[in-house]
This record gives C-alpha cells, sequence and structure tokens, in this order.
C-alpha cells in the first residue's frame, strides 16, 4: 500500500512540475516549443483512434482557430495503453473541442507533437461567451 501512494504522490508532483514552468502558446507557435515543456491551447481539428496501428494511438491534431494552417498543428498522441484514463472515446469527446494540452514537446515527421499518458495534461477551454457556446 505504500507504495502505491509514493507513486501517486510523485505522479501529482511531477505534473504540478512540468505545468509550474510551462509557457503558454497557441499550436501555430508550438515548433518554437520542441524540447521544452510547454502549455499549448487551440481547437481540436480532428482526433482519430488508429485502432490498428502499432501502439493503438489516438491523434488529436490542434490548430490555432485565428491561424488554421495544417502546417501549423500541434499532434497530441494518447497511445492505447493510456486510453482508458481518457474516457471510453476520447477522440469523440475532444473533437471539435477548444483544448489546452500539457507537456514535452517533441518533434516528429516535420511537426510537434506531445505525448498525453495522464489526463490532467489536458483541459477543457471554457467559451468567453455564450454566443462561442453555440
Amino acid at each position: 500500500m505504500r507504495k502505491i501512494k509514493v507513486a501517486i504522490a510523485s505522479t501529482a508532483l511531477s505534473l504540478w512540475a512540468i505545468s509550474a514552468g510551462a509557457a503558454t502558446v497557441t499550436p501555430a507557435d508550438a515548433m518554437g516549443q520542441v524540447g521544452r515543456t510547454a502549455k499549448i491551447c487551440g481547437v481540436v481539428a480532428s482526433a482519430v483512434f488508429e485502432a490498428n496501428s502499432g501502439g493503438h494511438p489516438t491523434f488529436v491534431s490542434l490548430i490555432s482557430p485565428d491561424r488554421p494552417s495544417a502546417s501549423r498543428t500541434l499532434t497530441a498522441v494518447i497511445f492505447g495503453s493510456d486510453r482508458a484514463k481518457f474516457g471510453s472515446a476520447p477522440e469523440t469527446a475532444l473533437n471539435g473541442r477548444a483544448i489546452c494540452v500539457t507537456g514535452f514537446v517533441s518533434f516528429f515527421r516535420q511537426r510537434p507533437e506531445m505525448i498525453l499518458s495522464d489526463p490532467r495534461q489536458l483541459s477543457f477551454v471554457a467559451p468567453q461567451s455564450i454566443a462561442e457556446a453555440r
């Protein structure tokens, strides 16, 4: 029992440390954060579960609403081993939503990428007005 408590405390501490020093940027500016920890906020342009691929990843593409270019996206990846932590179908729950993701930004296939292994790395952005909620 003691080992479990230590692991949970360690995970909470490491997630706090991740978000404490993270710069907040848009997906259009994510490339400048490669090699760093960042909080990236944008809109989910697509979310796809690749059940037949190795690792069973869910790919979440974030765009900046004011600069929605395909070359200015961040790909957040949830691997199959962590998928259940994000709900039964994260690709459905996230598609079209305004979210922030926090973690280490790496570079994969010419684009910035972030691995999401804990749901605390993801937060939903509340609409600023009732008109945005519609």
